[in-house]
């Protein structure tokens, strides 16, 4: 942890300054080990391989931490060689490296560092915040990069000065969380007046649940998460190349991936086979996995945003519910 971030943390509690007690430094001055106490209700928080711990090891995100320990370096671009999750990032978000410079922007639900990734090669400060053990990937991932800031926290109580960044960003996270609607509601805090948001959730449709994932999930997410991946690597073999002919019919196949929960990229060209094999496996396991699975509609999504302050919400036109706006000055 850099002394710098301590300007942006706060009491998840009562939201009031930290202050630092280092126990071990790096080479740099980070702080390695130690905790961070609140001046108001004297709550203490660890400070462990770096990282500011909010929260408790085991939660409901449990899954992802086992995910993204797992399959850390897959989907980041500085590893694959693709330019594929700074596309995704720049469609979402709409952002530009100008704007973006000098800013400080929250990540929330980094995972390992996907579009940290993205983020970090602009002339930003960026801190990932993620409750589950992803957050030690992100660590790996991201070792080097003096402009990226990690912290262990909830999405309910996130541990931020009001108004702390210029700009947050929450992609495919959302929808994982136990109660959508009061996750987008903690987001829009954070932001200093004139601040910018963007968030991609599933979409609630009617015809949403139908999706065979959801008829799988009250069995799969309830397993053993090295059962389920050890099962999907074992049924892959079959069901990759079975998808890889099915899901390139014209107009059938995408009613077909809908039938099938399979996560086959067939419309991706720049992924190798082996990568869109790795892939499969990799969101397939995040399809029926998580505890918690819970898409909304527009609707919800923009009154959710709206009820701390956020103005001039719009939709982009990406997959998913894909919500951008910006803080009341």
């Amino acid at each position: 942890m850099q002394l710098r971030l301590l300007d942006k943390l706060a009491c998840p509690k009562c939201v009031r300054e930290l202050v630092c007690d280092a126990s071990a430094r790096d080479d740099a001055g980070g702080i390695l080990a130690g905790s961070l106490k609140c001046v108001q209700c004297g709550t203490r928080y660890p400070i462990e391989s770096g990282i500011p711990r909010f929260v408790q090891h085991k939660n409901y995100a449990s899954s992802f931490g086992y995910q993204w320990t797992t399959f850390k370096f897959v989907q980041i671009d500085a590893y694959n060689g693709l330019p594929l999750s700074e596309r995704r990032w720049n469609a979402e978000t709409g952002w530009t490296k100008e704007w973006l410079d000098k800013k400080w922007v929250l990540d929330v639900g980094c995972g390992a560092g996907r579009f940290l990734d993205v983020t970090s090669k602009t002339g930003c400060d960026v801190v990932g915040v993620d409750i589950s053990e992803a957050i030690d990937a992100a660590a790996v991932t991201m070792k080097g990069r003096p402009n990226v800031h990690l912290v262990q926290a909830s999405i309910y109580e996130l541990p931020f000065r009001p108004g702390a960044f210029d700009g947050c960003y929450c992609i495919g996270v959302i929808q994982h969380t136990p109660d959508p609607e009061q996750a987008l509601r903690a987001l829009p805090r954070v932001l200093a007046p004139g601040g910018r948001l963007a968030v991609t959730i599933y979409e609630r449709k009617p015809w949403t649940l139908l999706y065979a994932k959801y008829l799988l999930r009250p069995l799969t997410k309830r397993l053993n998460k090295k059962v389920l991946l050890t099962a999907i690597k074992i049924l892959m073999p079959v069901l990759f190349p079975l998808t890889e002919v099915l899901f390139r019919i014209p107009y059938a196949g995408r009613l077909i991936a809908f039938l099938i929960p399979v996560a086959n990229y067939v419309q991706i060209p720049e992924l190798s086979l082996r990568q869109r094999y790795e892939w499969a496996i990799l969101d397939t396991f995040d399809m029926l996995s998580p505890q918690y699975d819970r898409p909304l509609t527009q609707a919800e999504g923009e009154c959710a945003l709206r009820t701390d302050g956020l103005v001039e919400i719009r939709r982009l036109d990406n997959p998913g519910l894909n919500l951008v706006g910006e803080r009341r000055v």
